[in-house]
């Protein structure tokens, strides 16, 4: 499974930035597995809420965690404030970078993410499906 380590400078809107670059690139599709760095003034959504909190910053990232595909993601993060108090929740578009944010992205070889909408749930749920080998087999070769 190849590991794609990505670095977002100042002033990129995280979640923004992540969606577009899996747009513009079908391969740029998985699951970040770290994810550290500093906020602005990030934005939260907390458990059953419909609306994003934006917190006063900067804000160190502890974690960031979830999936990117070409249909959005599902981002999860936790911050600290300059007194160690921790917040999390639903990682939101506006949550701008301060420094930098160092994310390592595991994009699963032979299988394709996608998002859509789930009957049960009424929210966009992940897909996961088998995607076309990136590289054809040689000819005369099995398979």
């Amino acid at each position: 499974m190849p590991y794609r380590p990505l670095r977002l400078p100042p002033g990129v809107d995280l979640r923004g930035e992540l969606e577009r670059l899996a747009q513009a690139d079908p391969e740029f599709c998985g699951f970040i597995v770290s994810g550290i760095g500093s906020l602005e003034r990030p934005v939260l959504r907390f458990a059953d809420q419909a609306r994003g909190v934006v917190l006063a910053g900067p804000q160190e990232v502890i974690t960031l965690a979830g999936s990117v595909s070409r249909d959005g993601a599902h981002l999860h993060l936790v911050v600290a404030d300059a007194e160690g108090h921790t917040l999390g929740g639903h990682l939101c578009h506006g949550s701008r970078v301060r420094t930098t944010m160092e994310i390592l992205l595991l994009c699963p070889e032979g299988w394709q993410l996608g998002r859509e909408r789930d009957a049960a749930t009424g929210h966009l749920e992940l897909t996961i499906s088998p995607s076309r080998p990136r590289h054809p087999p040689l000819p005369g070769s099995p398979g």
